[in-house]
């Protein structure tokens, strides 16, 4: 099971787990061209393809594409936002697509995250850890009640002791539940759920969704090895420090939980 991920999938399709079922290959040379598009003045490096499953959380270096007819996926660092609203305007809209969804989450810290632009105009961004809302803006969908009404609520370890003021759902997983709506699939299969409750067809998982993959390096480097090109500094750093050093410095005063 993947512990994080990091993705904005660009969508001008009415029915993406339709193309997901079909098992598309990604289109190598449109992959490329995005990733020339979005990264200009360094140098991309075409690596070896992977499934999403393998992809998860980019390093800063690293970079996966997928590119299906009318769906595009972007694995980046750079989605990995404690403020959606602040992904980088070249991401929100690149192919001049009908919507735009952002969907992250890191389960060592327990935090998720999901965005939705249509036409490039922001309609909904949410981001919290299990403890802090860190954004809520726009309306909700109908499809969050459930979570708001704790209905999913964080499955505790043994002898763990729950905060008091813990928010009533896993944020990974409301962010998991926004994946589903907007794709057709889940990161966390619910128990017992193999086909889509709705439609009766098997599930795509992870694993399934194949993706181009990408090294960033500077222009002038050609071995493309041993840079750490930065992204956006807002970006979320997923340091090991603990959760205030990892919300540190990206504009959100919260309290470490650990």
């Amino acid at each position: 099971m993947l512990s994080k991920i990091s993705s904005v999938w660009y969508v001008d399709t009415a029915d993406p787990p339709a193309v997901l079922r079909a098992d598309p290959d990604p289109d190598p040379d449109a992959a490329y061209a995005l990733a020339r598009q979005l990264h200009p003045g360094l140098a991309v490096e075409p690596v070896a393809p992977v499934t999403l499953g393998e992809a998860g959380g980019p390093q800063p270096d690293e970079l996966f594409i997928g590119c299906y007819p009318g769906l595009t996926l972007l694995c980046s660092p750079y989605a990995a936002r404690v403020h959606p609203t602040e992904l980088p305007e070249l991401l929100v809209r690149p192919l001049a697509e009908e919507h735009t969804y952002l969907v992250s989450f890191d389960l060592e810290y327990g935090w998720g995250s999901f965005a939705h632009w249509e036409r490039g105009e922001l309609r909904r961004a949410f981001s919290s850890t299990r403890l802090n809302i860190l954004q809520d803006q726009g309306l909700p969908h109908i499809w969050e009640r459930p979570h708001w009404a704790g209905e999913h609520p964080i499955r505790w370890r043994v002898g763990e002791l729950p905060d008091p003021l813990v928010l009533p759902f896993d944020p990974p997983g409301f962010a998991d539940t926004a994946n589903h709506e907007w794709l057709g699939f889940r990161y966390f299969p619910l128990s017992g759920a193999a086909d889509d409750s709705a439609t009766g067809r098997t599930a795509v998982t992870p694993d399934e969704i194949r993706v181009c993959g990408f090294r960033l390096h500077p222009e002038d480097d050609h071995r493309g090895t041993g840079h750490d090109p930065r992204p956006p500094q807002n970006r979320i750093g997923h340091e090991r420090k603990g959760l205030f050093s990892w919300l540190r410095g990206h504009d959100a005063a919260v309290t470490a939980e650990k």
